[in-house]
């Protein structure tokens, strides 16, 4: 069943969108490697909590560095792919935990101080929100700003997209 023309060129608009990576498309990319990463912190954290029978705040923590560990991968080889050239760093790693950190601890804020006023769930969504708002700004403003990749990174950003055109 052939598609209409009306989803092919939303399809290519998309396609374009992603290539140039636009603000757009960085933001749905940010998302879904997002909600990816809470499938991740849910599933490693029943395994350490259920299965190991880790004590709650352990199994929290642990469950939280795969996820911040698996978002930072994903971020840096696609949503900034662009401006990382693919290449992980522990420096950009660190600086992408620590945002992390402050979007848990602005999340959590939001959520106390709305809460009394708005109830519990339209605190939630909102605290989500800002999060989202805060980590996202921060990983495109400050973590994986556009920043010319050394030579060294360069050439192995290359050599690794030709070995994968093989």
């Amino acid at each position: 069943m052939m598609a209409s023309p009306l989803v092919n060129l939303i399809l290519l608009k998309v396609a374009d969108a992603w290539h140039r990576r636009t603000l757009l498309a960085k933001i749905i990319g940010f998302a879904s490697i997002g909600v990816l990463n809470v499938a991740v912190d849910v599933t490693i954290f029943a395994i350490a909590f259920q299965f190991l029978r880790l004590p709650l705040i352990p199994s929290n923590v642990i469950s939280w560095l795969f996820a911040i560990t698996s978002s930072y991968a994903m971020n840096t080889k696609f949503t900034f792919g662009k401006e990382t050239g693919g290449v992980l760093s522990a420096r950009r790693y660190l600086h992408f935990a620590a945002s992390g950190i402050v979007g848990a601890i602005i999340a959590t804020g939001v959520l106390v101080l709305l809460a009394p006023f708005a109830g519990i769930p339209i605190a939630k969504l909102t605290s989500v929100i800002a999060a989202f708002v805060l980590n996202f700004s921060m990983s495109h403003f400050i973590v994986f700003r556009g920043r010319k990749i050394d030579s060294a990174h360069a050439l192995l950003a290359a050599a690794n997209s030709e070995r994968l055109k093989k």
